[in-house]
């Protein structure tokens, strides 16, 4: 015998369906149709029942009595057993079809029976015989100290025997009568009765159907329309329909997606005016730059000539005006980003050789450990991606201390650069902040003089590419991995820039 296996899918989709409100409400509907029809039919199998059997027995037994009370006044003293067998042909022959044996103190050894083939004493039911032995103490109530007694029993079928003594010192008569033909009347009303009680377990179904039908559907579409007001669709609304508890609920939805709606509005308009406010105080801010980035190149080549006193000021004054040159770049490059006007200037080039080309232009050889086999072709913007090692490198450089090690490695259709330092790593209620923006509050290193910026520039520009950066801690410090397919998306299947161009 083999085991069968229901596929994990296949089961969480059928608990699911399991778990609908149209499936429960069905197997309510039919629970309750079930046990309400099991019951009524029950009730009226029953009640049928002993009416047909209290009916036949009736009828048997009246007919039983009088043909024996007529019969046996012409019984004569002192019967024989030939006599007896006359008497119980006699009673049974009034038409009801029934059988009798007629038995007598007085001839222990005479089997008297209407038909001896069928029938004798030993049939009658011990308990029944007793009782019918049994005499009962006379009075005003009770002139007769022997009557008729019956008994329902299963011979060859089902049968009701009825006995009585006929006098107190004459014969014993006992009746056989056939209840077969009650027995296939009330199999027919049971049949009659299941049927009935099937056809109502359908129609309850189909009326459950039809009924969750009518309640479910303004719920599904309150689904679909909850579904495409999370998707961005703010302009979705129910139609209404009837004072129902349901239209309550659609118009509370309405008022809700247009509250969602006006909120949304405002909140992006805001934004909108900061991204312009920071993009025109950044423009604002590089021309006057420009002209302190020039003065203060001149006073650099110049501090050694000056006097002492001075010599710290102007390196000072020249370090914050790059600082602050580099912060403005920093925040147009952002308000690009938010604006999503940034453009990804593509080219197929090695990423070994980009490596090297930021590690040597920034003079950082020496304090770096470099893993990177050239070969590793990917399609990516050579400046973007300058400016992500950039700043991993820098990071590792600045906060985890010498030596850094970069490795490059290629797995499947994807390009894996890590960036780890020796440093004591990134404390854990700070790793998953690292890439916000101006967020500096790492207490496990040295305070940056940085922006704040740097790393989740980083993670925009891997994002652009379709990649992204982890952050994690590993064995001597920390660990910046970098992942970027070897072909970028192109949204709206465009494209590159740079392939538009060729």
């Amino acid at each position: 015998m083999t085991d069968q296996f229901t596929p994990p899918r296949r089961r969480s989709g059928l608990r699911r369906r399991l778990r609908s409100l149209r499936v429960r409400l069905i197997a309510v509907f039919a629970a309750v149709a079930l046990i309400t029809a099991v019951a009524v039919s029950g009730i009226a199998y029953w009640l049928n029942r002993d009416a047909v059997l209290k009916r036949a027995q009736d009828t048997a037994l009246n007919d039983f009595r009088v043909s024996l009370t007529r019969n046996a006044s012409a019984l004569p003293l002192g019967a024989t057993c030939e006599d007896l067998a006359n008497l119980a042909v006699q009673v049974a022959s009034s038409g009801l079809n029934y059988d009798v044996v007629v038995t007598d103190e007085a001839h222990p050894e005479c089997t008297a029976s209407s038909d001896p083939s069928r029938f004798t004493v030993g049939h009658v039911p011990k308990s029944l015989r007793s009782t019918v032995a049994t005499p009962r103490e006379t009075g005003p109530t009770n002139p007769y100290a022997y009557h008729l007694y019956w008994q329902r029993v299963n011979l060859d079928g089902p049968y009701l025997v009825g006995g009585t003594r006929v006098v107190p010192t004459g014969p014993t008569a006992y009746m056989f009568k056939s209840l077969e033909n009650e027995r296939a009347d009330l199999n027919t009303l049971g049949w009659s009765l299941a049927i009935a009680t099937l056809l109502a377990l359908i129609g309850s179904a189909l009326l459950a159907q039809a009924a969750s039908s009518t309640v479910l559907r303004p719920v599904k579409r309150l689904g679909e329309a909850a579904r495409r007001l999370g998707a961005g669709e703010l302009d979705t609304r129910l139609e209404v329909e009837g004072g129902d508890e349901l239209a309550d609920l659609a118009r509370t939805f309405n008022r809700a997606a247009a509250s969602l709606s006006e909120q949304v509005a405002e909140l992006s308009a805001r934004e909108a005016q900061s991204r312009r406010f920071v993009a025109d105080m950044s423009h604002e801010l590089r021309t006057p730059l420009t002209a302190m980035t020039a003065v203060t190149d001149i006073l650099e080549d110049e501090a050694d000539a000056l006097d002492p006193m001075i010599e710290p000021a102007v390196r000072l004054v020249v370090s914050e005006t790059r600082r602050l040159s580099d912060l403005v770049e920093n925040l147009m490059e952002v308000t690009r980003f938010d604006a999503g006007t940034a453009k990804l200037v593509a080219d197929e080039v090695d990423i070994a050789d980009l490596i090297m080309s930021c590690i040597d232009g920034r003079a950082w050889y020496d304090a770096v450990e470099v893993d990177t086999p050239r070969g590793i072709l990917a399609t990516v913007d050579p400046r973007r991606l300058d400016v992500v090692f950039a700043n991993l490198i820098g990071n590792a450089l600045k906060h985890g201390g010498s030596p850094v090690r970069v490795e490059l490695r290629q797995e499947g259709e994807q390009v894996v650069v890590r960036v780890s330092d020796s440093g004591p790593g990134i404390p854990e209620e700070v790793l998953p902040h690292v890439f916000d923006r101006f967020y500096k509050a790492d207490k496990g290193r040295a305070r940056s003089e940085g922006s704040g910026l740097g790393l989740s520039i980083a993670m925009a520009n891997a994002q652009i590419h379709g990649g992204t950066i982890t952050a994690a801690n590993g064995e001597r410090g920390a660990v910046f991995t970098l992942t970027l397919p070897l072909r970028p998306p192109v949204p709206g299947g465009g494209p590159t820039d740079k392939e538009a161009g060729r």
